[in-house]
């Protein structure tokens, strides 16, 4: 974080500074920002954030003995140590958050990109931050950071030397891309696609898609838009960017596309595709598995390009990597038995993607095993998208369809009604007896993938199948 006064960020945050000890209203910090007191180093700064499980202000003390010397916090609290007492602890990050990115930009070259969609944000940030890091500073969401605590902690972690900020916006009800986007106005904003991730907290399709397109709104008039072509819910936001003055550069399949993937190819070893971009062409292999890959790093690309770095910099920056971000189809096992463990989150268009890709690389001789569990957060969709999965796995010809857990039986009584009634698709209601089962079914050449949201715990299932078949 930049160097700030404890009165300044007392004036930012709109809270009550109370020193302690050898410290004044002129004292100055710049560590970084942390709501986790396992994470604070020397000179860092506390934000004691009330949650649902626990309180942060138990754990001043604690973040005191590892360095910080400054806390965020809602109430004092009887520990000598120089706190500023704001009315919200999460208003506050977004205010100081908010504070910091305008001071940076105001002195430096700072350029902001934001990214959102249903589905793909994550990799696309890394896939960003992967072509920009070696053009200049860059700060980027660790995991997925890209909720109202997540999105500002990121934002704080900018300097006067940053050259880029990349932001993950996510949201489960309207109005967040909105809040988040607004503490820092976008150079760049990203809508990769709109799905149904998500559909039952914003109330339907059409909220998702206002929902979304926040971000458009929120970028600075001359900045650029960088949307979907081959998704007609993103490319109906072109007309939010036209009124804004905002510029558009459009990627996808298509040939009207600015930034263009051509003959995408899908094996085991990867994703390769020709990208074009500028009236040049260059070969892109990806390492990462899955033809939704190609589209995230489109994107990634046409935000790179925008900024002046050459297609064939791009290519080369993203040929060297080697895997997305954890438990995102990422691979474990050996050649022998390979696991997919893509178990961080699941909508039914990445649920599709993900089965799509499984049967893909699947060579002769070798049998697909899908780990199934449910997706979250669908609302009144939730049955027939449940549905669709266990008839999609079906059409696929997955040869064992494995289905985990009781919000995600659905799925395995449509594997059922649609054939799969002869030992292909089983269920278990918990992940230690489905991991009892894999252990002894899969054999040499099975190429298995596992797949729910996150509440579904799979991700753990998926890193156990890697141990025990490594």
């Amino acid at each position: 974080m930049i160097a700030l006064t404890y009165a300044e960020i007392a004036r930012v945050t709109g809270g009550d500074l109370r020193t302690a000890g050898s410290d004044t209203p002129e004292s100055v910090v710049e560590g970084t920002v942390e709501t986790d007191s396992r994470l604070i180093e020397p000179g860092g700064i506390f934000a004691a954030k009330p949650g649902a499980e626990t309180d942060g202000h138990l754990f001043v003390g604690t973040a005191q003995d590892r360095g910080a010397v400054l806390a965020l916090v809602e109430h004092s609290v009887d520990i000598p140590m120089t706190q500023v007492v704001v009315p919200s602890v999460v208003g506050a990050l977004a205010d100081l958050a908010r504070h910091v990115v305008a001071s940076v930009r105001e002195r430096g070259d700072l350029t902001v990109v934001g990214i959102t969609g249903s589905n793909g944000k994550t990799t696309t940030k890394n896939l960003v931050a992967r072509i920009l890091r070696d053009e200049g500073e860059t700060v980027w969401p660790h995991a997925s950071f890209n909720n109202e605590v997540g999105a500002p902690l990121t934002m704080l972690r900018v300097t006067h030397s940053t050259r880029y900020l990349v932001c993950e916006f996510g949201a489960s009800a309207p109005g967040e891309i909105a809040r988040l986007a607004g503490l820092v106005t976008p150079d760049i904003g990203v809508v990769l696609m709109v799905g149904l991730a998500h559909a039952g907290g914003f109330g339907g399709i059409d909220a998702t898609v206002a929902a979304k397109s926040e971000l458009v709104h929120a970028i600075r008039p001359g900045g650029t838009a960088v949307l979907n072509a081959d998704d007609p819910r993103v490319a109906g936001m072109s007309t939010i960017a036209h009124d804004r003055g905002v510029e558009i550069v459009w990627f996808g399949r298509g040939a009207s596309a600015d930034v263009r993937a051509d003959d995408v190819q899908v094996t085991a070893e990867g994703t390769t595709c020709d990208v074009s971009a500028g009236g040049v062409t260059a070969p892109l292999r990806l390492r990462v598995l899955g033809e939704h890959f190609a589209a995230n790093a489109l994107a990634a690309i046409a935000v790179a390009t925008r900024l002046g770095v050459s297609l064939q910099d791009c290519v080369e920056r993203l040929e060297t990597v080697e895997l997305a971000e954890r438990w995102r189809m990422q691979p474990l096992g050996t050649d022998r038995v390979r696991i997919i463990n893509d178990a961080y989150n699941a909508s039914p268009d990445s649920m599709s993607a993900a089965l799509r890709t499984l049967a893909q690389i699947t060579g002769p001789g070798q049998r697909t095993v899908a780990v199934l569990g449910a997706m979250s957060e669908l609302g009144e969709y939730a049955d027939d998208e449940h549905d669709r999965v266990g008839l999609l796995a079906v059409r696929l010809g997955i040869q064992r369809i494995v289905i985990v857990g009781t919000e995600a039986r659905r799925m395995f009584l449509e594997a059922i009604a649609q054939g799969s009634w002869d030992g292909e698709a089983v269920f278990f209601p918990d992940v230690d007896a489905a991991y009892d089962y894999l252990l002894e079914e899969l054999r040499d050449g099975d190429r298995v993938l596992v797949k729910s949201s996150n509440a579904a715990g799979l991700r753990h299932l998926g890193d156990r199948l890697g141990e025990s078949f490594s």
